[in-house]
């Protein structure tokens, strides 16, 4: 019978690539992965590692137990949410979340959570929902709170649920009197790092009004945004969520077509029914709406 520890090693090599990004995850050594992963084909008899250059690849035969190993540690999940159900405490969660719902959404579901599961400790990270999801999937969180925009819909991984919370109105945020893109198509711009759906989505708002981007500023902070844009140094695409609570020291200008993004929690479809983790997702949503 193989080890599931072992068994997860081999599944993380599988979804990262490397054995630095595998013992970088899960806090081993390099040396210590691949120990483990040497006593795994041992133990399986048969070759799992090829080199590949100075990286290793999965054989056939490690591709199909990879493939088992995450079928093996989806029925663990399994087996542990049916154990909650019938233990008394519920293990802790731990929630991947964008910065928006990190200021909004959270502290107003910690605070359900607060009274009706008081001995339920819950753990958050702040990351760009593209590294929570593929995250949760990997088995680093077991909840993540994420988004998508207009016509950019994230993969759906088969191994992920989702629940949508709701819509997020995207606006234009200037100094002082608004007006539509066309209008602020020579200001500088502020914008989320490249490579994310946020940045991806904004430059193709700017494209489709005939024109592209200045941005002079690429900030992951949309507090630092909001910051840029008061000063009337740039403008920007802001979400609505962003002001939840608090007055504008902007103009928010609404978008041709009223664009909005989806608010969605994710969980690995193994352990969704978790008493813990559906109360969590109860408490966002709950939140969202309110």
């Amino acid at each position: 019978m193989f080890e599931l520890r072992r068994l997860r090693l081999l599944h993380e090599l599988a979804l990262r690539g490397t054995l630095s990004a595998v013992a970088e995850a899960l806090s081993y050594s390099p040396s210590t992965i691949s120990q483990q992963l040497a006593q795994l084909e041992r133990e399986a008899g048969v070759p799992l590692l090829a080199p590949d250059g100075r990286r290793v690849r999965l054989t056939e035969h490690g591709a199909a137990l990879a493939a088992h190993a995450a079928r093996a540690l989806d029925a663990d999940e399994e087996i542990r949410g049916e154990l909650d159900e019938l233990q008394p405490g519920i293990a802790p969660v731990r929630i991947a979340v964008l910065q928006t719902a990190a200021r909004t959404i959270v502290p107003a579901a910690l605070s359900l959570l607060a009274e009706r599961a008081p001995t339920l400790r819950v753990e958050l990270a702040e990351v760009p929902p593209e590294e929570g999801l593929f995250e949760l999937s990997a088995r680093g969180f077991d909840l993540a709170i994420a988004e998508q925009y207009p016509g950019l819909t994230r993969a759906h991984r088969p191994d992920l649920v989702r629940h949508v919370l709701g819509a997020d109105p995207m606006r234009l945020a200037t100094r002082g009197p608004g007006g539509s893109l066309r209008d602020v198509a020579d200001r500088p711009w502020v914008m989320e790092p490249a490579g994310t759906a946020a940045r991806e989505w904004a430059v193709q708002q700017c494209r489709s009004a005939g024109f592209e981007p200045d941005v002079r500023y690429e900030l992951a902070d949309l507090g630092a945004h909001v910051s840029l844009i008061a000063a009337g140094h740039a403008v920007g695409l802001l979400p609505d969520l962003l002001w939840t609570g608090v007055t504008p020291p902007v103009t928010l200008t609404t978008l041709p077509g009223e664009p909005a993004r989806e608010i969605f929690t994710a969980s690995r479809r193994a352990s969704a029914g978790r008493i813990g983790i559906r109360l969590a997702r109860e408490a966002i949503a709950d939140a969202f709406a309110a």
